[in-house]
């Protein structure tokens, strides 16, 4: 019998071994310590200091603390050492690194040379990088998605550099680019990228947040800024087999494909030893990402088969957010490298644990405080309650907001799931905070809360000191002892969308309270008295939003419902939000969204989701025509074949076996003739659904159709393609199987 391509792809997969590069290496041949190249590809703060002029090094210092305009002069300064640290690296081109509505990354490289022509005909050139060059860039904006925030005829967009986060190089086979990461807005202003709104929001929280401690009595704040941790999830998959899977290719996820008898129900792949060529490209990639100044820390095995987490230090959100966008283009490109695909699909695998970017964020003074540190006597630290109640609030007042930052397609296969918060926004903070929280309201301020302390029965062992929360898993929103972990982003996705959400919610609750706390002080009251008053006010507002038990049970659906916190199952239900001016008015006021911004970002949403699920359903219908019903077809053929084979000719010493075989083969044609008409079926029906016209202006409807009856039928072509897979000859089967993709080794 012939090979077939997957049983070859099969037989490669087993055969490949670790990849190895050669990392930096100290004179006695050991490796470098990562603190040797550490941001070797990066120009930072300390490399500009070290090469600008000081005029031009304190305008940039000026820029980056008050937002002061840089002069041309210090522009010019700054692009000339750019240029030639960038040169001296082999760079030979350079280009504004942005974040357009993609979910990509984009860049237009231009190189250094310009022609210096001082008579006719010569031709000689220079390296060039200048002041306005560095500032801005004019590329085409027309295709890239606006939400009607232009019109065709006005194509022209700009990207400006941000200074507050350091210019970079990224490197190819053949050299280098200097990449200046910039904002991207179009010719009237608007925001056309992710990153803006964070900034905005930035700015937002730390002008609101200042105003607010100020009012509590800390008058030495004068800044307060944002820190950003980012787990972030994917999988791994041999190469060979995800080119033979046109929805992995297409869609970046199984559209079919039979659970495996062995998934994740052993829970032994959480933690456990990295297989040996995951742990290369780990090693590779952090190398990689080492040297581009993300600091990653963490690497370890996730829940599902095949499924991976790295997680950095956390940093300065806007910088975080930039190295998570680098961190997946650096990781795809690595992964080629070792014949592996990197998966940031939410759910790449049916009936498998899903992908979050979990996104881990505290608010920290110019003085180095974690304001969400509640100390080693929380019950009396009145600022680190007063900042909690000002995040319970957001949530409370902005949970529906917060729950469309998150909507897409592929995040509504995740959540909801046992793996990931559902569609419904709540904050756990743990029994110990419970505790303090209600003594408060109940009238018990200052008083403490017993120690929790962890015996382990081990007498050569240390008693523990318990967190102060324990990790809810199942919360889309936890407090874990000195931030907020916000589970519910997707793995895809670019994290500054959702946390300008999140931060511009913060913002708006800590200028609210801030008033209303204004107000018990300017009517006399003494300031700990006006600020437990308004703690007991607040966290008894805001109680209908913390919970602390299992968010995946049907319990929780309907007591949120008695709370009356909004159960947005898909992305057209959550995006709704964005329509009703009422409801994000948080976001104008507080100078993270205009209103046209809003307006196109929902329109882009809702194009987004109706594109990829019409990709999905397209694909699926492709893969049903062409691989599964042949398949099956084949498998039918040769059943019969078989059965006539045994058809009996009389008696004979044999005709009971034939009998019996007959039988057999009967309720094999029988149960392989229903799978393949099913399959046959939900093809046409599916055909014919996404035949008939939408007509939808602001496609709402058209997404509203898709997520209603389109995925539905998706669900139900993708469980008779599943039967027919178990029913199938393993060699007939054409697509590589769930347990051949999930057990590399």
């Amino acid at each position: 019998m012939p090979m077939t391509s997957r049983r070859a792809a099969r037989l490669a997969a087993g055969q490949r071994r670790p990849r190895s590069f050669d990392p930096p290496r100290q004179p006695d041949g050991h490796r470098s310590p990562v603190s040797a190249y550490f941001a070797h590809h990066v120009l930072d703060i300390i490399k500009l200091k070290e090469r600008l002029p000081r005029e031009a090094y304190q305008a940039l210092l000026a820029t980056l603390r008050s937002g002061a305009p840089l002069p041309p002069e210090a522009a010019d300064s700054i692009a000339s050492v750019a240029r030639d640290w960038a040169t001296g690296h082999g760079a030979t081109h350079f280009t504004h690194w942005f974040q357009p509505m993609t979910g990509l990354t984009a860049e237009k490289h231009d190189s250094f040379i310009d022609l210096n022509v001082t008579m006719p005909g010569e031709l000689k050139v220079l390296e060039r990088f200048v002041g306005s060059q560095l500032i801005q860039s004019e590329p085409d904006a027309s295709s890239f998605p606006s939400g009607g925030m232009r019109t065709t005829f006005e194509a022209r967009g700009y990207t400006a550099w941000d200074p507050s986060s350091p210019m970079f190089l990224v490197e190819s086979e053949n050299g280098r680019t200097l990449c200046v990461p910039s904002v991207f807005i179009s010719y009237h202003g608007d925001s056309l990228d992710h990153k803006t709104p964070l900034l905005r929001a930035l700015e937002a929280v730390d002008r609101q947040a200042v105003a607010f401690l100020k009012l509590l009595g800390d008058v030495d704040v004068h800044a307060v800024g944002v820190t950003l941790g980012i787990e972030q999830e994917y999988f791994l998959l041999d190469r060979d087999y995800w080119a033979q899977r046109p929805d992995l290719v297409m869609c970046d996820r199984t559209l079919l494909g039979a659970a495996s008898p062995r998934g994740q129900q052993f829970e032994d792949h959480y933690f456990g030893s990295i297989p040996p060529r995951v742990l290369a490209f780990m090693e590779e990639l952090e190398f990689e990402l080492h040297r581009l100044g993300i600091p990653v820390k963490t690497r370890h095995n996730e829940v599902a088969p095949m499924q991976f987490e790295l997680a950095p230090i956390h940093e300065d959100a806007n910088i975080a957010s930039d190295h998570n966008a680098l961190t997946m283009d650096v990781a795809r490109k690595v992964a080629l490298r070792h014949h592996l695909v990197c998966l940031f699909h939410e759910k790449p695998f049916e009936g498998l644990n899903g992908s979050g970017k979990h996104s881990n964020w505290s608010l920290v003074t110019d003085r180095g405080e974690n304001l969400l540190d509640p100390g080693r006597t929380p019950h009396q630290n009145l600022r680190f309650l007063a900042v909690l109640a000002v995040c319970l609030k957001a949530v409370h007042d902005h949970g529906d907001a917060i729950r469309a930052s998150i909507a897409s397609a592929n995040n509504d296969l995740r959540l909801g799931a046992n793996e990931a918060p559902p569609a419904i926004l709540s904050v756990f903070v743990g029994d110990y905070m419970t505790q303090i929280i209600e003594r408060l309201v109940a009238g018990s301020a200052g008083e403490g809360t017993e120690q929790f302390i962890m015996d382990m029965g081990v007498g050569r062992l240390p008693q523990l000191a318990l967190d102060y929360t324990d990790r809810n898993r199942t919360s889309p929103f936890a407090f874990t002892g000195n931030r907020f972990e916000f589970r519910a982003v997707g793995s895809s996705m670019n994290c500054a969308g959702p946390m300008a959400v999140v931060l511009g919610a913060v913002a708006d609750a800590a200028g609210r309270l801030a008033g209303r706390l204004k107000v018990g002080l300017d009517g006399g009251a003494r300031r700990d008295e006006a600020v437990l008053e308004l703690l007991r006010e607040v966290f008894r507002e805001t109680a209908p939003v913390r919970f602390g038990g299992n968010n995946y049970s049907a319990e929780w659906r309907a007591e949120a419902a008695r709370r009356g916190l909004p159960e947005l199952r898909d992305t057209p239900a959550a995006l709704e939000v964005l329509r009703d001016p009422a409801r994000v008015a948080f976001l104008r006021e507080q100078g993270v969204f205009t209103e046209i911004e809003l307006s196109g970002r929902y329109n882009i949403a809702v194009e987004r989701y109706v594109k990829h699920v019409t990709l999905e359903a397209e694909t699926q219908l492709e893969m049903l025509r062409t691989q599964v019903v042949p398949a099956g077809e084949k498998q039918l053929s040769a059943t019969l074949r078989a059965l006539d084979g045994l058809a009996p000719a009389g008696g004979g010493k044999h005709a009971a076996a034939r009998e019996a075989g007959v039988r057999v083969l009967a309720v094999r044609v029988e149960r392989l003739s229903a799978a393949l008409a099913e399959v046959a079926e939900a093809a046409d029906r599916l055909e014919a659904l996404l035949g008939e016209p939408n007509g939808e202006a602001d496609g709402a409807a058209a997404a509203r159709r898709l997520a209603d009856e389109v995925r539905p039928l998706m669900a139900r072509a993708r469980a008779a393609a599943d039967r027919l897979e178990h029913l199938a000859d393993d060699e007939l089967w054409p697509l590589p199987k769930y347990r051949e993709m999930l057990f590399m080794r």
